[in-house]
């Protein structure tokens, strides 16, 4: 993330998303797969690294293989081996960005879902501050309900932030300025659409 000023002299939060260039690696037709949409690839990877098959599929496209592969739905008409830039985006509308958001690992409630502690955490209570306090009933239902609200894992979903405006358009570094923060860690994958 990083920020910018408008021509008011704003100072207004953005994220610089590499966004492009992707090649179309497969054209979804509604005849032989049943629906239409574009299949892109994106970030080229290691020839070492790609199974044979991968190897194939991509040379159809007349491209490297590829590390991201993602399909979208497209209205417009693109053939096998067409490179979509940033170009495809226009200053001043607004975009969703889907992520994984950033990992946490194990935590307790507290954090995870926001509770206040035993008591908030008064009336002398020394060693449970942080504690979920009880989960279940007793003779009836003997039992704790699914999706009780526990300690856990954290983070690591699949995030959609929808609305985020374009800012700017950096056609030459493929790069997009969009208002506001993404869901993931730096260098991580989004997919981004209109």
């Amino acid at each position: 993330m990083t920020s910018i000023f408008d021509e008011n002299g704003k100072n207004i939060p953005c994220t610089v998303i590499e966004a492009g260039p992707c090649v179309v690696t497969q054209v979804r037709t509604k005849g032989v797969d049943g629906y239409e949409a574009l299949q892109l690839g994106f970030d080229d990877k290691n020839e070492k690294h790609s199974t044979k098959a991968d190897l194939g599929h991509f040379k159809k496209a007349g491209t490297v293989a590829k590390k991201k592969v993602v399909e979208f739905k497209f209205e417009n008409e693109h053939k096998l081996g067409d490179v979509l830039t940033v170009d495809v985006f226009t200053e001043g509308e607004f975009v969703d960005v889907q992520g994984v958001s950033k990992g946490k690992g194990f935590q307790g409630v507290v954090k995870r879902h926001g509770f206040g502690g035993v008591g908030q955490a008064t009336h002398g209570q020394h060693n449970r501050l942080r504690a979920p306090g009880s989960v279940g009933a007793s003779s009836y239902p003997s039992r704790v309900f699914k999706g009780m609200r526990m300690a856990g894992r954290m983070g690591t979903d699949n995030v959609t932030v929808q609305n985020l405006r374009v800012l700017k358009v950096v056609a030459e570094k493929n790069l997009l300025l969009v208002k506001g923060c993404v869901p993931g860690h730096n260098n991580s994958y989004v997919i981004i659409q209109k």
